[in-house]
């Protein structure tokens, strides 16, 4: 019997994971074997040499949301075993799908096309940068089905969008186009080709120095946080002392100087 196709694809190629879901013929809807495959994948990236990742959807569309078809399982499912149970650290499977990749120490850009709902938004907003073509379509979608977001997205969205505009989207499930989604700061900006931009910004972080990509992702997570000035200062002060000699920072400055590309053990 042939095994069963990965619903996502994960291919790590200088320094770059390129992490694909992988249901095109469905749009790359969410299942619980795609949850799964994707927590197997950034795991997978956690270990690896990736520096960056690059998000994206094959066929039409990023990620129309939740398949339908698992709404039936979970009418019959325990479902304080299946929500409410914390089987992921200080959340369930599904909270972890976009908490995980938002979790990770390196980059992730992702690049969106097409149908960008639900579920899809809640994986997209883990992204440190979204790239978004010009026919892509973004919704809170969970209260057509009479839902709340609980992927994660009450962790994330408050990050990027201003509290009159996350409830408009959240109570309407308004369904938004790429202007509007970068006027609201869903997206980081519009491209023709979103794949191919996203690559490029993922190709020029993964060719810059490793250890100071992952404390600016550190520090900006701590700027971004209700923290004190002083806290905030602080910890500029103790990333900054972390890299000031360390080869990935000397490598940095001898490539400048030598006007040449830089090369990270």
């Amino acid at each position: 019997m042939p095994a069963t196709p990965k619903t996502v694809t994960l291919e790590i190629k200088d320094h770059i994971a390129h992490l694909t879901l992988n249901r095109p013929d469905k749009l790359n809807a969410v299942s619980e074997a795609l949850v799964t495959d994707l927590l197997s994948a950034v795991t997978e990236i956690a270990g690896s040499d990736a520096r960056v990742v690059l998000l994206s959807g094959a066929g039409k569309a990023f990620c129309a949301g939740l398949d339908t078809s698992n709404f039936q399982r979970f009418m019959s499912e325990d479902l304080d075993d299946l929500v409410m149970r914390r089987t992921h650290g200080d959340g369930n499977a599904f909270q972890a799908f976009s908490l995980a990749l938002y979790d990770l120490p390196i980059p992730v850009i992702a690049a969106l096309h097409g149908p960008c709902f639900g579920a899809g938004l809640q994986l997209a907003i883990a992204a440190d940068i979204r790239i978004a073509a010009f026919d892509a379509q973004l919704s809170v979608m969970e209260m057509k089905w009479g839902l709340v977001p609980d992927m994660g997205g009450m962790v994330l969205f408050p990050r990027v969008l201003r509290s009159d505009v996350l409830r408009l989207l959240t109570y309407t499930h308004e369904v938004v186009l790429a202007d509007r989604a970068l006027a609201y700061g869903l997206v980081t900006h519009i491209a023709e080709d979103a794949h191919a931009r996203a690559l490029e910004i993922a190709t020029m972080i993964a060719g810059k120095s490793p250890s100071a990509i992952q404390a600016a992702k550190r520090l900006i997570d701590v700027a971004e946080s209700p923290n004190p000035r002083a806290h905030i200062l602080m910890e500029e002060s103790r990333e900054q002392r972390a890299l000031i000699g360390t080869k990935d920072q000397m490598e940095s400055v001898m490539a400048q100087m030598q006007k040449r590309a830089a090369k990270y053990e």
